[in-house]
């Protein structure tokens, strides 16, 4: 099944230079997408929503990045909510349900949860969250890279209680963006993915209600099924995003490869070996992609049990997806040559596009710990 039809991901692709140019959020694109239902793809349709996989949704997902990286990863933010919430239902934990019939009527979902100089990501917070009577918590902290910042109404949160007699535990939260102190500090001005906006947030004493506390953790690695579902979804629908950036580059490479002409030869860089070389290379990169994704999209959707190696199969699939867009926009740069050096190359833009792939959790460092520590056992020391 599929939502995003080849007439809209057209206008979406057309807009996206402009948004770069411009350093402006994807406005009309999120319109269209809503009015689509594409924000509530994975809602189930008992729910309200159209019911997708999430493997159907990564399709889709690698198909929008094609057309616009910055908004397939800005709107990815709110899809990985959806799925986190999907993911636990389909186990029988309901505790995210209303993320789900709140998507369907139109709530737009956000993730705030990295944090400046925050190495420990979901193991570890510098928010503080501080109890309150009747069960709900105040957060205070700042926030970065908080995708969707000038639409967002529902904002996903942690912080860490230090305070309460079984501290310390980390507050999984959700707030509402009428609720006081919060401030979007409007700090995007980067070289890549400039459209999704993706502005720092302040949070000076935000309060989430008592029914709205989803989780209360212990530091560290935790086996909560809210964890596995955050690293499944985001690991997962980030990895499809730059499958799908390295798709389009390959497609440029051919159209570059196709028009120059070599003075030389006389023919078309399409019949230079080195050029054909650097295509075929850069397949065989995105060849070997897809299946994984596909296999770890299916296990998911199934509820496959895959024990401790979930977590390696899951930071593995984004290592290889990020740096081999990388690599694969890198060949198809050689192939088109100078003409992808100006501002206004769609070539250039994929290329400072794909760059962002190293920042997205788990990074190289963080990927290679987890593999080793699930061939190895962890480290003693």
């Amino acid at each position: 099944m599929t939502i995003l039809d080849d007439a809209l991901l057209a206008r979406i692709h057309d807009r996206a230079a402009g948004y770069d140019s411009d350093n402006a959020f994807f406005t009309e694109d999120l319109d269209e997408l809503a009015e689509a239902g594409y924000l509530a793809a994975l809602v189930p349709v008992e729910l309200g929503g159209a019911g997708l996989s999430l493997a159907e949704v990564a399709h889709e997902q690698a198909r929008l990045a094609k057309a616009a990286p910055a908004t397939a990863l800005a709107v990815n933010m709110h899809l990985v909510w959806t799925g986190i919430a999907r993911t636990l239902r389909d186990r029988g934990d309901s505790s995210l349900e209303f993320v789900l019939t709140e998507a369907a009527s139109g709530e737009v979902f956000a993730f705030a949860i990295s944090e400046a100089a925050n190495d420990l990501v979901l193991f570890g917070s510098t928010t503080d969250a501080r109890p309150l009577p009747g069960g709900g918590y105040a957060f205070t902290g700042t926030k970065i890279f908080t995708s969707l910042s000038p639409v967002w109404t529902r904002l996903g949160l942690f912080g860490l209680d230090t305070v309460s007699d079984d501290a310390p535990k980390l507050v999984h939260a959700f707030v509402t963006r009428a609720a006081p102190g919060i401030t979007i500090l409007e700090d995007w001005n980067t070289i890549g993915m400039r459209a999704t906006q993706s502005n720092s947030t302040r949070l000076d004493g935000v309060v989430a209600e008592a029914d709205r506390i989803i989780r209360r953790l212990e530091p560290g690695p935790n086996p909560d099924p809210l964890i596995f579902a955050i690293f499944a979804n985001f690991e997962i629908l980030i990895s499809a995003v730059y499958i799908g950036i390295g798709e389009r580059a390959i497609e440029l490479a051919v159209d570059a490869a196709r028009s120059r002409r070599s003075a030389r030869t006389g023919t078309t860089k399409e019949h230079d070996p080195a050029t054909r070389w650097k295509i075929a290379d850069a397949a065989l990169a995105q060849d070997a992609l897809w299946p994984q994704l596909d296999a770890l999209a299916h296990d998911v959707d199934a509820v496959v049990d895959r024990g401790d190696q979930w977590f390696r199969a899951l930071v593995g699939l984004k290592s290889r997806a990020t740096r081999s867009a990388r690599y694969v926009v890198d060949q198809a740069v050689a192939v088109a040559g100078g003409a992808a050096f100006s501002a206004s190359s769609e070539l250039g833009r994929l290329y400072r596009d794909v760059l962002a792939g190293g920042f997205h959790p788990s990074n190289d460092d963080s990927v290679h710990a987890t593999v080793a520590n699930a061939i190895l056992g962890p480290d003693a020391d």
